[in-house]
């Protein structure tokens, strides 16, 4: 492994300038297979293009990251350039399409069996000289794992909550969800915020729109999503099922959709529409800065069976190495940088997820979000099971028709037996 240096960080605005370039449409290279073109040469002057989604929180933070990157490698220098979520997969798609991918770049396991089983990613076991794995359990290297290979690895993990936001609340005069309940109870207590405020204020969000409280829901009665093979591990009947369960929240309980509407891109959580959202625990330092409460408080969310593994640590957001850069030793150290480096802890807190490396832990200082995030995982330990199979090829664009769907039974416009073919349709034409 090579050894750190660690320096003081020191802005520069030629770095930042930098830093605020687009991708180019091709990678540093184009040698193929992640080879590069010679023996490494530590020293030797690198360019090297990152890019990731996000907010302009986590560009700050990336910004700050490539300054602290650069004063322990001042010869390699990172292009980096951000998108929404939905842009950024579209454009990988197209640079996918033409050999172009980034050298380094976020990533997510929704996309490791499309991505990898193209050989589209670099085998970071291949590159442990400049990358320690020793630092990650190996039930979150897994997360980045297919096939024997290590594709990408988590920065952080995160668990499923419910968000609550405690200002709403009180406003209100109702006491906060306690959490772990059955899903009628959920339901009564999101009924009871909405009768309290006067409609001015929802309990929450039809859960059944999100494919990871259907997820959930599976978990709970000792199933997943997807088999090991990458196959649907539920059918029509499951599916309608679940979402026959939003059907009396959807009458008066939780936000109107059309109303939802109005406020995209942002949730009815975000708005302070909703004084309750489900999503995962690493959201905390979004939804503090998009309501500006005093306090939200985080909780389990509900299940059918108390003593179920429902949960499981989520390192869905990763870090990945194009297979056709052109300096995988130079992407392999900034990649480490990212995932490894206590610098990455310190700037990024919990932010990217709970920090998923022993190293990047020691930078963290869990204050105010951060040691909630810490306290929630710790209260949900007894809970949390085995991370699910790999998601199936076209899981991205399976989510979304999930939640598309969803949010069309919310409006009326299908009904949940149509929602369930039409679903299945799109499953089969995009699992063949």
């Amino acid at each position: 492994m090579f050894p750190r240096q660690r320096r003081s960080v020191i802005a520069g605005s030629a770095l930042l300038l930098a830093t605020a370039l687009g991708l180019t449409g091709c990678s540093a290279g184009g040698s193929g297979g992640g080879g590069g073109g010679g023996e490494f040469d530590p020293e030797a002057p690198v360019t090297l293009n990152f890019t990731w989604w996000g907010n302009d929180d986590r560009a700050d933070r990336y910004n700050r990251l490539i300054e602290s990157f650069n004063e322990e490698y001042p010869n390699i220098t990172i292009n980096g350039t951000f998108t929404d979520f939905p842009s950024y997969w579209e454009k990988r798609q197209t640079e996918a399409a033409g050999g172009g991918l980034p050298d380094v770049w976020q990533f997510s396991d929704t996309y490791l069996r499309q991505y990898g089983e193209s050989g589209l990613l670099a085998d970071l076991g291949e590159l442990e000289d400049q990358i320690d794995l020793s630092t990650f359990s190996e039930g979150l290297l897994a997360t980045g794992q297919l096939e024997g290979q290590q594709l990408s690895l988590p920065t952080g993990y995160s668990a499923w909550a419910v968000f609550q936001n405690d200002d709403l609340l009180t406003q209100a005069g109702v006491e906060p969800y306690e959490g772990g309940t059955d899903y009628e109870e959920y339901s009564e207590w999101m009924a009871s915020v909405t009768e309290a405020s006067g409609g001015a204020v929802y309990g929450g969000t039809d859960y059944t729109q999100r494919i990871q409280n259907f997820e959930l829901v599976l978990r709970q009665q000792g199933g997943n999503l997807f088999t090991e093979d990458g196959q649907l591990a539920f059918d029509e009947d499951d599916l309608r099922e679940f979402w026959e369960r939003g059907d009396a929240d959807r009458n008066g309980v939780v936000a109107p959709q059309n109303r939802l509407e109005e406020v995209v891109p942002l949730s009815g959580f975000d708005s302070k529409f909703t004084a309750s959202e489900m999503s995962w625990s690493n959201f905390l330092a979004a939804y503090s800065s998009t309501t500006a409460a005093s306090h939200i408080t985080m909780v389990p969310p509900p299940t059918t069976d108390p003593d179920a593994k429902d949960l499981y640590r989520q390192g869905g957001l990763q870090m990945a190495i194009s297979a056709d850069t052109e300096h995988p030793e130079a992407a392999a150290l900034f990649l480490d940088y990212v995932v490894n480096s206590p610098e990455a802890g310190e700037i990024f807190g919990t932010s990217l997820g709970f920090p998923a490396s022993t190293s990047k832990l020691e930078g963290a200082t869990l204050e105010g979000v951060d040691a909630q995030v810490a306290e929630y995982l710790e209260s949900v330990e007894d809970r949390l099971g085995d991370a699910p199979p790999v998601p199936v090829v076209g899981y991205g664009a399976l989510e979304q028709t999930f939640w598309d769907l969803g949010k069309s039974i919310g409006l009326g416009a299908v009904s949940v037996d149509d929602a369930v073919t039409q679903f299945f349709d799109e499953a089969s034409a995009t699992l063949g």
